[in-house]
């Protein structure tokens, strides 16, 4: 009842402001006939506005880069991301030359032609030349990125038998990841959902032989320089992989398999040596060293300082804590790697226990 009365008092306060405004339009003297017609004052008003406006535009621009161009990704961690970020960069180039152009030209005209007295504008039907060349050139310039961003595709998503690539799944439910590693056969066992059971979270197949030597945890490894084949699976919803800093993502599709893959170029540590990093980092403990300081008077506890890692997160808005389900990415050496591994127990002996 208090829903109804709530929506019926607004309704009935828009009508009275309806009412009044009826009345005040009433209450004004005749107008001219001429009267909506705009003055030289009113074009001259409205062409340097526009002319202020594109500079406004401008400056807004600059200022977006000055205070936000260091959260941009630091260099890529894998191969095919270098391509990946220079298709990106001739992309968003072609896309800034092209808008701070017809923005220009735009407000410039709109300045330049505003209406005066002594002009007339010229109005014709048709320039067959000017939209020829208006047509072109953007048919042009798109099936050159359309094109040049297929190939680049291609190449990403080639995997050659001879590249030998390490065999990863990667398992999403809500709201968490699991990697399986395919062992020493670098063979994937069978899995089902529908044989999750106890301490086999994966609903891997165990009478699978392949299975018995693959290694479930939570947290990837990966060897510097050598191809990943990832092999994605979904328990539950729509969810999906995404590695930012090595310029991967591919949906994880529940009851299908999807894979992606990509060769890593640099070690955690190194990357951590990186100047856009460190730049990062400091950055980061900053704001949690003065966010420290209040907890500290509250009496609350502190926040720990931030150390760089490559972390996969979720990309689909999957559910209620899908802001925490990330699993954190450690790439080393292939030495280091190995030794990880060799730590790591296989899922036969896990079910076992």
């Amino acid at each position: 009842m208090t829903a109804f009365l709530i929506v019926l008092v607004i309704i009935l306060f828009g009508v009275a402001v309806w009412q009044l405004n009826k009345i005040f339009q009433l209450s004004q003297p005749a107008q001219t006939e001429d009267s909506e017609v705009a003055s030289e004052k009113d074009n001259n008003t409205q062409g340097y506005l526009m002319l202020g406006f594109v500079f406004f535009i401008y400056g807004l621009l600059a200022l977006c880069f000055w205070l936000w161009g260091d959260v941009l990704l630091p260099v890529s961690a894998s191969e095919h991301g270098i391509e990946t970020d220079q298709l990106f960069l001739i992309t968003m180039i072609l896309i800034f030359v092209t808008g701070i152009l017809t923005q220009w030209l735009l407000h410039y005209f709109a300045f330049v032609y505003r209406g005066t007295e002594e002009k007339k504008a010229l109005f014709y039907a048709e320039n067959h030349k000017l939209e020829f060349i208006w047509t072109i050139i953007p048919v042009f310039v798109l099936a050159g990125l359309i094109i040049y961003g297929l190939f680049t595709w291609s190449d990403i998503m080639s995997i050659d038998e001879d590249d030998n690539p390490l065999v990863v799944e990667l398992y999403a439910y809500q709201f968490d990841w699991r990697a399986r590693y395919a062992g020493e056969d670098n063979a994937l066992g069978e899995a089902n959902v529908r044989l999750i059971e106890g301490v086999n979270q994966l609903g891997v197949d165990i009478s699978d032989p392949n299975a018995l030597d693959d290694i479930v945890v939570n947290e990837l490894h990966l060897p510097l320089g050598r191809k990943v084949l990832f092999k994605m699976r979904s328990q539950d919803v729509l969810h999906s992989a995404y590695m930012p800093h090595f310029r991967a993502q591919m949906n994880c599709v529940p009851g299908m398999v999807t894979q992606f893959a990509f060769t890593t170029n640099i070690t955690t540590e190194d990357m951590r040596l990186e100047e856009d990093v460190i730049h990062k980092v400091e950055n980061i403990n900053a704001i949690r060293t003065e966010k420290n300081l209040d907890l500290i008077a509250k009496g609350e506890e502190e926040l720990e300082m931030y150390e760089f890692d490559f972390l996969l997160l979720c990309n689909k808005i999957c559910g209620s804590n899908h802001f925490n389900m990330q699993m954190k990415i450690v790439v080393e050496t292939e030495d280091e790697y190995n030794a990880w591994l060799a730590q790591q127990a296989p899922l036969a002996e896990t079910l076992k226990k």
